[in-house]
């Protein structure tokens, strides 16, 4: 068995692209050696800011040997009168075997020729040599580069490769342009602690080199060091170090020697508000903070060096004065924007595009106040909950025109809150501009008071609507503008507040209003239906578990009456699905299933519509011809009410009672004693038998659609 090992060193990748590399290594390297019939012992996939490296330990010398079966032309193309055809001949050409090796299988597409064929093991090291470059240029990831006349892309300038089968270089070339870089044993350490170059000797000594080298190789190794350093910095100041996961991994990507050096700030920037200072912290400085006992900031931050551990003090006074100058910056801001009335904000809305063809935010707040009346008038709220709600949407973008914001884009809503506190407004107001933001991203909290409920759908409806009819659909994975994230939000706010709006109303008029403003455009409505009925699907089989067919069966498919009463009451749609996934685990839909699906599948078949529900109507007692016709009659009539009263009360479990009661007839119907052929040859009874069962599926329907079940 040998060790093979590759290393790319690079100029600094971007942090973000060192993990994705891993990632995608970790995926295409496991699958390329299983293809290959290669199974090492272990695959470590290492990455720093200056390399990628994986060390593929216990490998095989060669391929095992095998037979495999190959399969060749039709056998009417490969004899023609009990003769061999050229395809034949040229298929044992081909393969290196003689026509009496040819074996005659029988398959979906009729009788081929098959082959079974010895294959010899191919050297792993010839193997690797066509695999490796595959894995280098086959990395993905954003804003690749070329460099020189190198039509190779990567994210950064590729500087030497190495490449160890065991202790042997494996010749690997790599072709930038006018230049061929060949793999060598020759790397690099750390940029500042080891600049000579390093040589690795074997594959099995690459980590223990590179860390005598200065450079931890592994990922997990310098998240670790860095973490617990941290901590143990804190304390050193009785403090404790807040340490966000997402900036732990960005700096881990951001060093090759990670060293911890605490730093100190002047105390009186502690009354700037705290989101301002953690925000300078760690979005800008990528520095942590530390908190007290109590939870409040301590004027101390932790950053992570790549230099010299024995220049700490340095560093740390260094990176003293530079986060020194941005609180100093943002403590003139803050004054500055206090000394302004939030509401004197709003005219300059109007110098801020918001989109080239739908104006600016001024335009955007005014549409935004407009819906958010609409929604207030669904929830009937009263003079005092209007008024806080109509406050909230007119100053919910004015701290975009503040200093703060204008300097520091994260702290939009935030800011707003505090100011609008400043100025006056009620906490109500004031929570539901910072709030009205939420969900800020998948995770993230939910806003809690009405205010930021309401405004927050409002302004996502008006960005929905504009954007769509502007022709801006979201297509694959492009979604500039973020609207399958801003319709989530709409639908999870109103399952979280438990709001009863009607979407499609709210939509209606929004599209309305759109095209009034823009008569040279078509209304987007039936797209944006479908836009939403397909984040409604997703949310429900996704975040709240549910059963893919349970989904479907309460959407339905193409389905304008489920889409229409889904959009018309968002609640009712996550409740009955809810309910169809309790009654799926407990087992009651399982003892309805085979009648009411079957009965479902069968009305297909007539010609009763969907929201038919007199049965007086489509239904004629003298046709009937027996007992179970009459039966099943009378029960769908007891049955019609309960359905509706079902239906009106959001109480499912009245229908399916009154379905367990009634199920035992449907069985007699289509199996008993005195069962009917329901496919009748009259067609006068055949189209009252389908017309009962048509009835009995719209009954259901209040519920879902239980042909879309799957048991």
């Amino acid at each position: 068995m040998a060790n093979f090992l590759l290393e790319i060193g690079t100029e600094e990748l971007p942090a973000d692209f060192v993990d994705s590399a891993i990632a995608q290594w970790d995926s295409k390297i496991k699958d390329n050696l299983k293809s290959e019939f290669l199974e090492p012992t272990e695959i470590k996939i290492y990455g720093t800011p200056r390399r990628l490296a994986v060390l593929i330990e216990g490998l095989a010398e060669k391929q095992p040997d095998r037979e495999e079966e190959i399969k060749g032309p039709p056998v009417t193309a490969a004899f023609k009168d009990g003769k061999a055809t050229p395809a034949a001949e040229g298929f044992a050409r081909k393969q290196g075997v003689s026509l009496e090796d040819f074996q005659v299988r029988e398959t979906e597409k009729g009788e081929f020729i098959f082959i079974q064929k010895k294959m010899m093991g191919e050297a792993t090291k010839d193997i690797l040599q066509r695999l490796v470059p595959q894995w280098i240029t086959g990395l993905e990831g954003r804003r690749f580069m070329r460099w020189a006349d190198d039509e190779l892309r990567f994210p950064r300038p590729i500087r030497h490769l190495v490449a160890l089968w065991d202790s042997e270089i494996l010749p690997l070339e790599l072709n930038l342009g006018t230049n061929v870089l060949r793999s060598d044993r020759i790397s690099t350490g750390h940029r500042v602690l080891h600049p000579a170059t390093v040589v690795i000797n074997s594959a099995q000594d690459y980590v223990a080199t590179l860390e005598k080298a200065s450079v931890l190789v592994d990922v997990k190794t310098r998240y670790k060091k860095i973490e617990e350093e941290i901590k143990h910095l804190a304390t050193l100041v009785k403090g404790k170090a807040e340490i966000y996961p997402d900036l732990l991994t960005e700096v881990t990507n951001l060093v090759e020697y990670p060293t911890p050096v605490l730093g100190k700030f002047e105390a009186e920037f502690l009354q700037l508000p705290s989101e301002v200072i953690t925000t300078v912290m760690v979005t800008h400085q990528r520095y942590f903070p530390i908190k007290d006992e109590k939870g409040g900031l301590m004027p101390y931050f932790i950053t992570i060096s790549n230099g010299d551990p024995t220049k700490s003090d340095i560093i740390a006074t260094g990176n003293a004065k530079v986060i020194r100058a941005r609180l100093a910056d943002a403590q003139f801001f803050y004054q500055a924007d206090c000394d302004e009335h939030l509401e004197t904000y709003l005219p300059e809305l109007e110098n801020v595009t918001f989109q080239e063809d739908l104006g600016t935010m001024h335009d955007k707040v005014n549409r935004i106040i407009g819906i958010c009346q609409q929604i207030s008038e669904q929830l009937g709220l009263n003079e005092l909950q209007k008024s806080e709600v109509e406050s909230t949407a007119s100053l919910c973008k004015a701290d975009l025109v503040t200093q703060m914001v204008y300097e520091f884009p994260e702290l939009q809503g935030i800011m707003g809150e505090k100011y609008a506190l400043k100025s006056g407004e009620s906490p109500t107001v004031a929570k539901g501009i910072f709030e009205h933001y939420l969900p800020r991203n998948a995770g993230d909290i939910m806003p809690e008071t009405l205010n930021g409920q309401i405004v927050g759908i409002g302004d996502r409806i008006d960005t929905i609507v504009g954007i769509i009819g502007l022709g801006m659909m979201p297509t694959g994975s492009s979604d500039p503008f973020a609207l399958r994230r801003s319709a989530n939000a709409i639908i999870n706010i109103t399952w979280h507040g438990n709001l009863e709006i009607n979407l499609e109303e709210l939509l209606t008029q929004a599209c309305e209003d759109f095209v009034t403003s823009h008569p040279d455009k078509k209304s987007p409505l039936n797209a944006i239906q479908e836009f939403f009925t397909q984040r409604i699907h997703t949310l429900l089989q996704d975040e709240l578990n549910i059963d893919y067919d349970l989904v479907n069966a309460v959407l339905g498919d193409n389905d304008s009456e489920y889409i229409t009463r889904a959009l018309t009451n968002l609640l009712d749609i996550r409740n009955r699905a809810l309910f169809l996934q309790e009654i799926r685990n407990n087992g009651l839909l399982s003892q309805i299933y085979e009648t009411v699906n079957r009965s479902t599948k069968l009305a297909v078949k007539g010609s009763l519509k969907t929201d038919e529900l007199e049965i007086n109507q489509v239904i004629n007692p003298e046709y009937f011809e027996s007992n179970s016709e009459q039966d099943l009659y009378q029960a769908l009539q007891k049955l019609a009410p309960i359905s509706q009263e079902a239906k009106r009360e959001s109480n499912y479990q009245l229908l399916i009672d009154g379905l367990l009661e009634i199920n035992p007839i449907i069985s007699n119907f289509f199996d008993g004693e005195n069962s009917v052929l329901v496919m009748a040859e009259d067609e006068k009874i055949k189209t009252n038998r389908l017309n009962l069962l048509g009835l009995l599926r719209n009954y259901s329907r209040v519920l879902a659609d239980f042909g879309a079940i799957v048991k």
